[in-house]
């Protein structure tokens, strides 16, 4: 932080969240106030605000994602939430983007969906079985090199997805990068159930709370 310049400073130099709750004095550096209104910053919040009042699919799923955390906070689980906000936005169907490595999970969120009601339809990372080297992959960057080693393929997942009209699409699992692009190429509103991390049993967090003990590498600075 002391190395920052103070233009520089952002949410994660804060010590004081004010944003949150009004009760304090915000930092001189605040984003919310950023240069008593001049700078865009302030014209966005505006022009936000009022779009988020409106109609369009922005607004409904603003107000949905707000009522189920205000309603179910600390009670729902992910599973639980999800379906929830698919209620509210009047979402039936629902893509699943899987990892093949969490298949069995998927298999289990798609028989909870039937369950509530709801339509579903998968697809998994490995569809369409294109081996990672015709897309330039050098054999010994594959996980068991020599072997036929299918690529990810999240845009095919998500072209899917958008053929069968989903209404809202949950990714289960999908690696870094691969997650990004099917995101970016989903016809319908994504968000994520699974976020994988191998090392940790799909708990990225816990990388976080022990970078003082157990992962301090992750603190260890470039040299």
């Amino acid at each position: 932080m002391s190395k920052k310049n103070v233009a520089n400073l952002s949410c994660t130099d804060c010590s004081v969240y004010n944003c949150k709750t009004r009760d304090r004095e915000f930092p001189g550096f605040c984003l919310t106030t950023k240069d008593n209104g001049e700078h865009e910053i302030a014209k966005d919040i505006e022009e936000i605000k009022q779009h988020l009042k409106g109609d369009d699919q922005d607004a409904v799923i603003a107000r949905a994602s707000a009522q189920v955390e205000g309603l179910f906070y600390g009670k729902l689980t992910r599973v639980e939430e999800i379906m929830e906000f698919a209620n509210r936005i009047g979402a039936k169907s629902i893509g699943i983007a899987t990892c093949a490595g969490l298949i069995e999970e998927a298999k289990i969120f798609a028989e909870i969906l039937e369950a509530k009601g709801f339509k579903y339809y998968s697809a998994i990372c490995k569809v369409g079985s294109v081996d990672k080297t015709e897309i330039g992959i050098l054999e010994e960057h594959k996980i068991r090199p020599g072997t036929h080693e299918s690529m990810c393929n999240p845009i095919l997942q998500a072209r899917i997805l958008n053929y069968h009209n989903t209404d809202l699409n949950v990714i289960v699992g999908l690696c870094v990068g691969h997650d990004s692009l099917f995101i970016k190429y989903s016809e319908a509103p994504v968000t994520t159930l699974v976020t994988k991390d191998r090392v940790t049993g799909h708990n990225p967090v816990s990388a976080l709370y022990t970078a003082h003990s157990y992962y301090k590498r992750l603190l260890a600075e470039k040299k």
